[in-house]
């Protein structure tokens, strides 16, 4: 596997990783396991300091993502996106091999193989190295889901977004109620607060931003998914 530094956001099972280099901080995206899953490692560049959003499969490769060298990235955190099982497939075995704490809604923390070092509330703030991270609950897809917010000083925001939003819509769910759930947090919380040019990069799939996706917030409404 190699990782690109030209960043698209088109990343497939089996292929490599891209890397997107900001001022602060750098974002190397990964699919992996059967269900296409994304798995997204965060460094600080100051700092060498990393972080992993969702061990969702694939401990080996996650790890080759990491690096075996001397200077490779030290991974203090891992935080799973939500309780659904294709997020947290390596979730063991990469926390145990690299001494990682784990992270988690406390309503999403009991499904969970390990169970969270620490608990994210939405308002919360997680760190890697000097940069810090914005903590969003959206309920709906899950009760627990999260997404986490960088905004970059020096450039866009950039959002991780789990299963609650993708290009051309949310998050399955299970219910009414459950989407009426989401797409109130959605609209409020992620539409209603940062701007077009946000970067989001969810758990599966291509990337998008904020600007390409408001126009259809209201179809969303209508069709009920």
């Amino acid at each position: 596997m190699q990782i690109t530094d030209e960043y698209t956001g088109h990343v497939e099972p089996g292929g490599d990783a891209q890397r997107r280099v900001l001022d602060a901080l750098s974002i190397t995206k990964l699919s992996v396991g059967p269900m296409d899953n994304n798995a997204y490692l965060l460094v600080c560049r100051r700092t060498g300091e990393a972080l992993l959003i969702d061990a969702a499969n694939e401990p080996e490769r996650i790890s080759e993502v990491i690096g075996y060298a001397q200077d490779r990235p030290t991974l203090r955190t891992i935080v799973t996106t939500h309780q659904h099982g294709d997020h947290w497939q390596a979730l063991g075995a990469v926390a145990g091999a690299n001494g990682s704490n784990t992270a988690a809604h406390p309503d999403d923390a009991e499904p969970l193989p390990v169970p969270p070092d620490f608990l994210l509330e939405h308002g919360d703030t997680v760190t890697v190295g000097e940069v810090e991270l914005e903590v969003i609950h959206l309920r709906g897809h899950t009760p627990g889901s999260i997404a986490l917010l960088y905004r970059d000083p020096n450039g866009h925001p950039h959002l991780f977004t789990g299963d609650s939003l993708f290009p051309g819509g949310l998050g399955k769910t299970t219910s009414p109620e459950a989407f009426a759930s989401l797409i109130d947090d959605v609209e409020q919380r992620v539409f209603g607060e940062l701007p077009d040019d946000t970067w989001f990069y969810p758990g599966h799939g291509d990337d998008s931003t904020i600007g390409a996706e408001r126009p259809k917030i209201g179809e969303w409404r209508e069709r009920g998914w």
